[in-house]
């Protein structure tokens, strides 16, 4: 298949895209990674490629530290954990809406020098080495609003939505953690994508397909795992528009949440500290520093063995002032990590096996992510799949934030990209569960969102109660260890007066239904709940109605009511019955209250949220303030050894021509004076007295450099106001004759005598003024104040040069013809000896 340059063609789309749109706006897509951030803007008229940071890096390492009061991101986040590892804190992603007692904390703690401790929602904080603690979520959110802000500058605009990346195995906890990050940082989530979903968007955007559907694994080797997605694509029309698009369909999912890049390193990290000891004789585990040297050296040895056999690695002063150094070889570390071979290719197998698919379908594996480089793993894949079917055709860094933005642009009217058309799906099951309706009877379960449930489905269950109950969404299934299986509450509220209203209404063996909705970013939820009960109609046109089938509206119900009868219904026809039936004036349908309840790990609360983000936001004011600071230190330590060159600097410099002695002095001594102020008291003064003191020697140095400034403008100045003399005085020479062959052929002037007089009258006082000055001028030093100001020169003579103008602009005056009424007999002798077409002639402008 033809494959064009992403970036050209999806450009090309971008710069056409919301001509006709009043205000237009950004969307950001990051891939939120445990190791690395990439981000994406698409806006338009700006070209369409990842976001760059300040150091012109295409992708920003997810970290956020501290050194003293300054807080870091990225590189230079990452680097501080050698020298202060409990203020530095990266791989977040395995904590977010992670229980404080679950598995996946305690492998944080393996692979972190960072001290963690339990919030009251029972999730995990991060304490600094000061004592102050942040939860995951606002430290999540400072990194997105560090992103935000990079696209802010790239933009030149405010960026409100998000497209974010998610593994798809991520719980409802873990996604509501990450959109809380969203929304501390001041950003708008437009949705969440699946990962191994963003990359087959990236795919299909410079790729055509046929009717028949091909059907790819799209393997995504991470740091905190390894994913694999089987996806459907084909070419499919519109029924209504007889347009072509591309459909992405998504069949099965497997994955493993241990197996990544994480864990090679931390492998090759044992390997070193078993080196370290085995030579030394000294426990390294127990230096947080040196344990942080390591973790860095392990990613750097990783990265020299994926090309080559063998790595030496050295670390100055990485434990008690000793110099590590050490040979790590491929086999040896391809041997520590025997036991995950296997593991590597399991996901393509669960992939295919969830979406009732062999291999033998299966057009290409698709390799994507920073691990999937690494030899082994590779091997892996070859083995499983064999080495035709790999293919390296997609960015493995960068697919995945691409393929979210395009995503996130054809969600939005304001861009025109290529039509693609996704459906993603659901991999854990979801049930409800509630209660009977008879008191002290069992808790029923009913599978509302099985695995393989697409993004947007909705299910209605429908119950016949009189009181208030609630349902419970939850997992039936463990989906990590340590994670609570239930999702969220909604308790269903106002049943009782509902009913009634029905029955007083006419309806007969009114019921509850509650609609179970599964987002297109992956949350379930209950949407709405109704009371619902057919009217009886005892009228002749009722009784007919139901006669020949009329009434439709009737709810089916299962024999055991009680315990409730799952009925699917599609959206389409959920629709279509919204619009023949609104409910606001349907009589058998009255809405219902639903107050949702979750448990103590679930999202944040409002006011959380709010003050998490007023704790960010005082952060930021305090940092910008800091910086402010800074600046105003650095301003006016430069402008210091500024003057100190000036006041240095030979006797023919201009500044030294145009400055007295004793304002020379007078300037050496304050210079002095704030010089010692600033070594003795410059660290602890805040801005304001930083720019006051740069404001004192300013007023000193202005005037003499204002005197030279004077003597460099000066002549264009004169020569300006100059010309303007030459050129009014021209034109009244020329206006004046005019005005005399005027009068003479007997028609209107331009100008009337009165209006040049002014004008001469305003060129004469220019004329003096200017003459005046000169002279006082010429009489002036260097060292001595102008006797006439350049800026009053040029505005004098804007003045005159507006005069002017009023005058050379104006339109030559119409002649007003006045009809005589010729006699009979002069009439015939007038047409003959007037020509056709006659006119006085006119006179040319100036």
């Amino acid at each position: 298949m033809p494959c064009l340059s992403l970036r050209k063609a999806v450009t090309f789309f971008v710069l056409f895209a919301g001509v006709f749109e009043s205000s237009l706006a950004s969307i950001l897509a990051i891939d939120y990674g445990s190791d690395w951030i990439k981000a994406s803007l698409m806006k338009p008229g700006v070209p369409f490629d990842v976001l760059l940071n300040k150091d012109s890096k295409r992708k920003i390492q997810s970290s956020v530290a501290w050194k003293k009061d300054e807080r870091l991101f990225g590189s230079d986040a990452a680097n501080m954990a050698s020298r202060f590892p409990e203020d530095s804190f990266s791989s977040l992603k395995y904590l977010q809406g992670a229980p404080f007692n679950s598995d996946i904390v305690t492998y944080f703690t393996s692979i972190s020098t960072t001290q963690i401790s339990e919030t009251d929602r029972k999730t995990v904080a991060l304490k600094q080495s000061d004592g102050t603690e942040w939860s995951t979520e606002e430290l999540v959110a400072m990194q997105l609003s560090y992103i935000k802000k990079l696209a802010e500058d790239l933009a030149g605009e405010p960026v409100n939505e998000v497209v974010l990346t998610v593994p798809p195995y991520f719980s409802q906890l873990e996604r509501d953690s990450i959109t809380d990050s969203i929304e501390i940082a001041g950003l708008r989530t437009l949705v969440l994508v699946n990962d191994g979903t963003a990359v087959a968007v990236n795919y299909a955007m410079t790729r055509t397909f046929s009717s028949n559907p091909e059907y790819h694994v799209i393997y995504d080797a991470g740091a905190s795992s390894t994913r694999a997605t089987v996806v459907s694509f084909a070419a499919v029309e519109d029924p209504k528009t007889k347009a072509s698009y591309t459909q992405i369909n998504v069949m099965g999912v497997g994955y493993d949440r241990n197996t990544g890049g994480t864990e090679l390193d931390l492998r090759l990290r044992d390997i070193l500290i078993d080196s370290f000891m085995s030579k030394h004789r000294r426990d390294i585990r127990k230096d947080k520093r040196g344990m942080a040297k390591l973790w860095k050296e392990s990613g750097r040895v990783k990265a020299i063995l994926s090309a080559n056999s063998d790595a030496m690695s050295t670390v100055e002063s990485v434990a008690f002032d000793i110099d590590f150094k050490t040979k790590v070889t491929r086999s040896e570390f391809e041997n520590a990590c025997k036991d995950l071979h296997s593991r590597f290719a399991r996901p393509i197998y669960d992939a295919l096996a969830n979406a009732e698919l062999s291999l033998t379908n299966i057009s290409s594996v698709i390799l994507t992510g920073g691990n999937s480089r690494t030899p082994m793993v590779q091997a892996a894949v070859k083995a499983a799949v064999g080495e035709d079917r790999i293919a390296l055709n997609v960015n493995a860094d960068e697919s995945a934030v691409l393929g979210a933005a395009l995503y996130g642009a054809s969600l939005s009217r304001q861009f025109k990209t290529k039509d693609i058309r996704v459906t993603d799906v659901l991999i854990h099951d979801i049930q409800a569960s509630y209660l009977a309706s008879n008191p002290g009877t069992r808790t029923i379960h009913t599978a509302v969102l099985p695995a393989g449930s697409k993004h947007g489905a909705r299910k209605t269950l429908t119950f016949k109660r009189k009181e208030d109950f609630s349902v419970v969404l939850n997992y039936p299934n463990e989906v990590m260890s340590g994670f609570p299986r239930e999702i969220l509450e909604a308790k269903i509220v106002g049943i009782p007066e509902a009913i009634d209203n029905l029955v007083e209404r006419g309806a007969i063996d009114p019921v509850i239904k509650a609609t179970v909705v599964l987002s297109e970013s992956g949350f379930a939820s209950v949407g709405d709940a109704i009371a619902y009960g057919e009217i009886k109609d005892d009228s002749i046109t009722g009784k007919l109605k139901g006669l020949f089938g009329g009434g439709g509206d009737q709810v089916p119900l299962e024999t055991d009511v009680d315990e409730g009868a799952l009925k699917d219904e599609k959206m389409e026809k959920d629709k279509k019955d919204k619009a023949k039936k609104p409910l606001g004036k349907d009589q058998s349908t009255i809405p219902l209250e639903i107050e949702v309840v979750y448990n103590s790990q679930g999202p944040l609360s409002l006011v959380a949220k709010r003050a998490a983000r007023e704790r960010l936001r005082a952060l930021d004011n305090m940092e910008m303030s800091r910086q402010l600071r800074e600046e105003a230190h650095n301003s006016l330590e430069g402008y210091l050894y500024k003057l100190r060159d000036l006041l240095n600097d030979g006797p023919e410099t201009p500044f030294i021509k145009c400055s007295q002695p004793s304002e020379r002095q007078t300037l050496s001594d304050k210079l002095s004076e704030i010089t010692a102020w600033l070594h003795e008291e410059g660290d602890t003064a805040d801005r304001l007295q930083l720019w006051e003191k740069r404001s004192t020697l300013e007023t000193l140095e202005k005037p003499i450099v204002h005197r030279y400034k004077e003597i460099e403008s000066f002549p264009q100045a004169l020569n300006n106001s100059q010309k303007w003399n030459w050129s009014t005085r021209l034109f009244l020479t020329q206006a004046r004759e005019n005005i005399t062959a005027d009068a003479i052929a007997g028609v209107p002037s331009k100008w009337t005598s009165q209006e040049l007089d002014a004008l001469e009258k305003a060129l004469k006082e220019h004329e003096s003024w200017l003459h005046d000055g000169v002279e006082r001028q010429k009489k002036t030093k260097m060292n001595e104040d102008p006797a006439i100001d350049t800026k009053e020169m040029q505005q004098r003579a804007k003045m005159l040069e507006q005069h002017l103008q009023r005058l050379v602009k104006r339109k030559v005056p119409k002649v007003k013809k006045t009809p005589a009424k010729p006699d009979a007999n002069e009439s015939s002798s007038t047409e003959a000896t007037q020509a056709p077409g006659d006119s006085q002639p006119g006179h040319d402008e100036l």
